[in-house]
């Protein structure tokens, strides 16, 4: 992620360690791929060996972790920042 917003050039980090918040986001993201992992294994699967489990499990999330952090920092700055969305911001910094 960028330090400040191309943009409007507003800073995402408002504090430091603002994001320590954001991996307890990136927990619940992780519980959650594990829980629909296990039973997807398990439906799919017919209840397979552990370690099938295991290798399924382990391979989602390697490949699921870079939008898992990207998106638990945008959620924690939407939830706690006070920074909000304004998709018009673009258009009148291009035509200012």
């Amino acid at each position: 992620m960028h330090k400040c917003c191309p943009v409007c050039g507003v800073r995402f980090e408002v504090e430091p360690g603002f994001f320590f918040g954001a991996m307890y986001i990136s927990y619940a993201f992780s519980v959650a791929t594990f829980i629909i992992c296990g039973l997807a294994t398990y439906l799919l699967g017919n209840n397979p060996e552990v370690w099938v489990y295991v290798m399924v499990v382990i391979v989602v999330v390697l490949l699921t972790f870079p939008s898992s952090f990207r998106y638990s920092r945008i959620l924690m700055l939407h939830l706690f920042s006070g920074i909000g969305y304004e998709p018009d911001a673009a258009d009148k910094e291009g035509q200012t």
